[in-house]
């Protein structure tokens, strides 16, 4: 499939028209059906807004930077006229009536939304398992989890169905999926991209993000979804930057840092040389390398699970049968009402994570799981401070593993929270981080390089990873990917 960049000048320049990438995309998204990237895949939809996109050419108007191209949105991002499920009972037939922000801002630049991408209920998990509806499978392996919970965003991506798509990344959920299938992701600075019509899972932490198959086209991507919007409250009016310019910059001189803290036990011996190999490049390109230490890492995976539960708890509170979506009415009352909906509507994570989010803000124990853990992480974002006056950049494994095989951790969901381990401080610190793929192991599974910079530098790690990206060569396509 092309890349991003080279659809958006075909479609401006009148090489290709956008409905004929458009019925291209809907061959593939229907071809690839059996990987479970999406719920829904919006054929009506997409090649109305790719005709409109011709019909503008033809007159002479301005296309903008991402003309005709097919953009898979995560089922937790609203999109008018059609349903926003994110993955669970509770919104099956849910139909939003606005776009969120970012989809506003994808339209504008010529973007036709092709399908809404499947994933773990309402972004909790790590392998997209725990959807409502069915699990998306790897590519590059159909019997090994894709990552989560954006998963179904990121098989889109990497089985050649979409030249990019939208996640949300709430502790890894952007960064670990696209490591897993072998792609490119961005997590933005929080408060970068508007969460303006996200589904919530955990308000401080959530953020919007591309996939890409190339650093460039998730630069492009990022800036076109990037800005502030004031019905976003935590959206920061920030000076807006050329993401794609920074792919080309150069990285010499650039001061990486390596935590030791990353390169520990339960980090695969794979994963760890593939990573190696990464930092040892840019070394070679003129980087400077030099060791740092984030002590208070050990406790991010406890932090985050404190603080995520309990924001989840506030936020799912109102999915209770009475203003929108599922409702279940037994006998017995609005009491009962509530109780039937909410066992209905939820999966068994989501009820577990509910379950942990409401004890933490009980009354007895508020302060010493959730106040604690909000103290814990401004440790964990001191740390970041801390690490940035020495370096430009942090560079580290995005997962501790390849991806593992589907069922292999969902009856253990310790280990499953463990995924993220790598990925959870920089959202914690609220920090940008990128994961760009790495050479693949020996079994062919992919491997991700996380690049973490200061907050609001999205641009250095995107020109790192550019970097890395032109150095490393092109990638064997997944086996699973379309043709």
């Amino acid at each position: 499939m092309d890349s991003i960049v080279d659809i958006a000048g075909r479609v401006t320049r009148g090489e290709a028209s956008a409905r004929e990438i458009a019925t291209d995309a809907v061959r593939r998204m229907k071809a690839g059906a059996e990987l479970g990237a999406f719920i829904s895949v919006l054929e009506d939809e997409l090649l109305a807004e790719a005709t409109a996109v011709d019909e503008r050419r033809a007159r002479g108007e301005a296309l903008g930077p991402l003309a005709g191209v097919p953009v898979a949105v995560k089922d937790a991002i609203c999109t008018r006229g059609v349903r926003t499920t994110a993955g669970s009972r509770a919104l099956e037939g849910w139909v939003a009536p606005y776009d969120a922000h970012v989809v506003s801002r994808l339209r504008a630049a010529g973007a036709v939304v092709c399908g809404k991408t499947n994933m773990d209920e309402f972004a909790m998990g790590s392998s997209n398992e725990n959807s409502a509806f069915f699990p998306a499978k790897n590519p590059h392996d159909p019997t090994r989890a894709p990552g989560g919970s954006s998963g179904g965003s990121a098989v889109a991506v990497a089985a050649e169905m979409a030249p990019a798509s939208l996640g949300s990344d709430t502790g890894g959920s952007i960064r670990q999926p696209a490591a897993l299938t072998g792609i490119v992701g961005v997590k933005p600075s929080y408060g970068r991209v508007s969460r303006f019509g996200l589904v919530a899972f955990a308000s401080s932490l959530d953020q919007i993000g591309p996939f890409a198959g190339d650093v460039r086209g998730a630069a492009r991507v990022l800036g076109v979804i990037a800005g502030h919007d004031p019905r976003d409250m935590t959206c920061r009016a920030l000076e807006a930057v050329d993401f794609e310019a920074a792919c080309g910059r150069d990285v010499s001189g650039l001061r990486l840092g390596v935590p030791e803290e990353y390169f520990a036990e339960g980090l695969d011996a794979e994963v760890e040389t593939r990573v190696r190999e990464a930092i040892a490049a840019l070394e070679a390109r003129g980087c400077k390398v030099a060791p740092v230490h984030l002590p208070h890492t050990k406790h991010a995976v406890a932090t985050y699970y404190v603080i995520a539960t309990a924001e989840a708890s506030s936020n799912l509170s109102r999915y209770d049968g009475v203003r929108y979506g599922l409702r279940v009415e037994p006998q017995g009352g609005l009491a009962a009402m509530y109780g039937a909906t909410r066992d209905a509507a939820f999966g068994k994570e989501v009820k577990r994570r509910i379950l942990l989010g409401t004890y933490v803000l009980s009354a007895g124990h508020y302060d010493a799981y959730y106040a604690k853990a909000q103290r814990v992480r401004t440790l964990i974002a001191r740390d970041f401070d801390a690490a940035f006056a020495e370096v430009d950049a942090i560079v580290c494994p995005t997962s501790p593993t390849p991806a593992f095989p589907l069922g292999e951790r969902t009856r253990d969901p310790l280990s499953m929270y463990l995924s993220d381990v790598y990925t959870l401080p920089a959202s914690l610190a609220g920090v940008p981080a990128v994961s760009v793929p790495c050479a693949p192991t020996a079994a062919g599974l992919p491997v991700g390089l996380q690049i973490v910079t200061r907050r609001d530098d999205e641009a250095t790690a995107l020109a790192l990873a550019a970097a890395w990206e032109a150095d490393r060569g092109p990638l064997p396509r997944a086996r699973g990917a379309v043709t």
